[in-house]
């Protein structure tokens, strides 16, 4: 397994919190691309949180190393987004899977003041969430994107070679794109569901 921190990607772009908030450039809302599988979250007080206890609110799942840098200048930035877009039905949470993640977890919520749930796994368990081959070449942070379904809806590449998913614009439109779709699928009535109900008055 080979590890890159994505220092190119996040460079210049909006992770400063003194800097201006970012616009959220107006997209298509992104297609679905798998369903989420489950994933266990693991906390230094010995609870774990199963991630389909948060369907119904957008989540951004992070993937981070607590030594990485850039890691933790994300979650920073996720901080202030949750301050923001939190009472919407917006959550964020870092599973750290850097080697003994959960000794380092404490002292990095504490340090860079994250305002939301942060637990460990490891990397096996993360690599088979994220569909990556252990071995594959990978950066950190990895973010996947949920809708309020369970489904998948965006998710960063293992080299991390697209620099836009990393901006605070795309996560911006991101999170108010798919908080603006409803937690559940519309019922649709078939003309002949309807025409049953007509008669059966």
């Amino acid at each position: 397994m080979r590890l890159a921190c994505a220092a190119l990607l996040l460079a210049g772009i909006g992770l400063n919190a003194a800097t201006p908030k970012a616009e959220a450039p107006k997209t298509e809302a992104p297609p679905v691309l798998r369903k989420s599988p489950e994933f266990v979250i693991k906390f230094v007080d010995g609870k774990q949180m199963l991630l389909s206890s948060l369907k119904g609110k957008v989540v951004a799942l992070l993937m981070v190393h607590t030594t990485c840098p850039h890691c933790q200048r994300t979650s920073q930035v996720f901080t202030q987004l949750y301050k923001e877009y939190g009472p919407r039905g917006f959550q964020p949470v870092d599973a750290a899977f850097n080697t003994m993640a959960n000794m380092y977890v404490a002292d990095f919520v504490k340090t860079f003041n994250i305002g939301y749930p942060v637990g460990y796994s490891t990397p096996e368990e993360v690599m088979a969430y994220l569909n990556y081959n252990i071995m594959e070449r990978y950066t950190v942070p990895q973010i996947v994107w949920i809708d309020r379904k369970g489904d998948i809806r965006s998710q960063t590449p293992s080299a991390g070679d697209d620099p836009t998913l990393y901006t605070e614009g795309y996560w911006r439109n991101m999170i108010e794109t798919l908080l603006k779709e409803p937690a559940t699928a519309p019922v649709h009535h078939t003309s002949a569901a309807k025409s049953h109900h007509v008669a059966a008055n």
